[in-house]
């Protein structure tokens, strides 16, 4: 195990504290407002994971640090302070958090040797809006403006071939569009049918990467966190919604053109992400096989 003195991880600590808070503290004033970010904020309503699990800095497994207190967010659930160091204790590892991981290494694993696949060019957006939304109301009404009129943005879900493969973005589907959809993922399937080409499934990375905290360390999260944040800016660029006052430039993918630029950046995407998959992967398999785990 490798131990990092005090002088090591505390300037460690707070480099990424102060990084997290750059988004965690905008986040919070615009909620105390009530004036939220339709691009940004996705990042922590739709994740539902505190901010202040972003700010709190872990080591992860087989780091140590010099120590005679918990530090904030750590505590004597899943961590050992003994003698003036404090570390991940892979013996308190109970059975239901290592359920959560193996679900999340499996599913990772499953992605990392599907194939990615193309073309989908964001339309999931389209149908979530398709003939006025859930009962007749887009999600970001009242914020975000189209920037197609309903007719136009209808004929394209109904004439465009739609190929989503993500339940969680399927789920959001107006009930009419639904059918559209080449597939029908369900959560059961999702083991089968995510790919690294879907964006959805690249920002989830953000996700599993969260759902597996401490253990795999503060540093994969950031940069997790980060992708998703270019993950959900490229979603929304494509959406329907006219962004444009908020700084971004459209990706009209009602045009061929528009259609060429997403699938670029949706290829750079999933470049991406199998790099950041691995590094998870990598840190599962190193948690879920070391030894002296608890099996109580």
């Amino acid at each position: 195990m490798n131990l990092l003195s005090t002088q090591q991880w505390q300037p460690i600590a707070k480099a990424h504290r102060a990084r997290a808070e750059e988004w965690t503290v905008p986040y919070r004033s615009r909620r105390a407002q009530g004036s939220m970010h339709p691009v940004y904020d996705f990042l922590f309503i739709y994740y539902r994971f505190a901010p202040a699990q972003l700010e709190y800095w872990h080591p992860g497994l087989g780091i140590a640090v010099e120590s005679s207190e918990f530090l904030s967010g750590t505590n004597d659930k899943f961590y050992t302070l003994n003698e003036g160091t404090l570390h991940l204790d892979p013996a308190k590892l109970d059975v239901k958090s290592r359920k959560r991981l193996q679900w999340s290494l499996d599913l990772c694993r499953a992605v990392d040797n599907r194939p990615a696949q193309f073309g989908c060019f964001g339309m999931h957006e389209w149908a979530m809006v398709y003939q006025g939304g859930p009962e007749g109301r887009a999600r970001h009404e009242g914020t975000l403006p189209l920037r197609l009129p309903q007719v136009e943005i209808d004929s394209l879900v109904k004439s465009r071939p739609i190929c989503c493969s993500h339940f969680d973005a399927f789920r959001f589907f107006t009930e009419s569009a639904m059918p559209f959809n080449r597939i029908q993922p369900s959560q059961e399937s999702r083991m089968l049918n995510e790919q690294c080409g879907c964006l959805h499934t690249n920002m989830d990375l953000y996700k599993w990467t969260a759902k597996c905290m401490p253990w795999v360390g503060s540093d994969l999260l950031w940069d997790t966190f980060s992708y998703a944040v270019n993950c959900r800016e490229i979603d929304m660029r494509a959406s329907p919604y006219d962004c444009r006052q908020l700084g971004y430039t459209p990706i009209p993918i009602e045009t061929a053109e528009g259609r060429a630029e997403y699938e670029i950046e949706q290829a750079k995407l999933a470049e991406q992400s199998k790099v950041l998959r691995k590094r998870l992967i990598c840190a599962l398999e190193v948690v879920l096989g070391s030894r002296h785990t608890s099996e109580k």
